[in-house]
């Protein structure tokens, strides 16, 4: 069963949100202040943490600021709620290191339904990925390069396991969003290429020149086909 920290100051929507996550069959632990955010995380170690930004004693860009530098958080998926609605607010939010930004007021179904896409399983079934020096291992949720860990975000993750699962295969932007982000969201195309960005700056020996993580012009990105194949496992 997976487990949900839910830190959400208001009551009533924290209540609201408790039970129907709760049916949904999720353990749900959590607070309504940001104060001991990070020690209930490191204690409770959930699957998932959805995170108010605007909380009455903390900021919650802080708070994931600090669960990103925790060597025992970092990999854990964060969905902010807030009520900042601008592009500027939410590119920051996921600059940061978050996964997904839902603006307030929304359906509680939508949010149920952005959980349920950090939780999917990924369509190609083989344990670790292997291409040259890259390894994605994904039931220990890891990435190495040349055999030393890369630290990723969870949505760095994802972005990196979907395109590297399909070797070759150009995306448009609006697809990857789709595949990773869900149909369901508040982000923009532009969210793409910021994590692509980062991921060839942690993973690529010159980022303007990748070998990895492809540009087409005009029409998305793709991972590199050649040498691509999952590794025996």
């Amino acid at each position: 069963m997976k487990k949900i920290a839910l830190i959400e100051d208001d009551a009533d929507l924290y209540s609201l949100l408790e039970y129907n996550l709760q049916k949904e069959g999720y353990t749900v632990v959590g607070a309504q202040t940001g104060k001991g955010a990070v020690e209930l995380f490191r204690r409770e170690r959930p699957d998932l943490i959805i995170l108010d930004i605007m909380l009455p004693d903390s900021d919650g860009l802080e708070i994931c600021k600090r669960v990103r530098a925790h060597p025992d958080l970092a990999h854990i998926p964060i969905l902010f709620l807030t009520a900042r609605a601008s592009e500027t607010d939410r590119i920051l939010g996921l600059e940061l290191g978050g996964n997904d930004y839902i603006v307030k007021p929304f359906f509680v179904r939508e949010l149920i339904a952005r959980v349920r896409v950090h939780f999917r399983e990924p369509a190609n079934g083989a344990s670790v990925l292997k291409v040259g020096d890259l390894e994605l291992d994904r039931p220990r949720r890891q990435v190495r390069l040349r055999g030393r860990p890369v630290a990723l975000t969870a949505t760095e993750f994802r972005l990196l396991e979907y395109l590297m699962s399909r070797p070759g295969v150009v995306f448009t932007r609006d697809q990857l969003l789709d595949a990773v982000w869900g149909h369901d969201r508040a982000v923009t195309d532009r969210t793409v290429d910021v994590y692509i960005l980062r991921l060839r700056q942690k993973l690529e020996d010159d980022p303007a020149n990748p070998s990895f993580l492809r540009s087409v012009r005009g029409f998305g990105y793709s991972f590199a086909e050649q040498t691509a194949a999952p590794a025996e496992v």
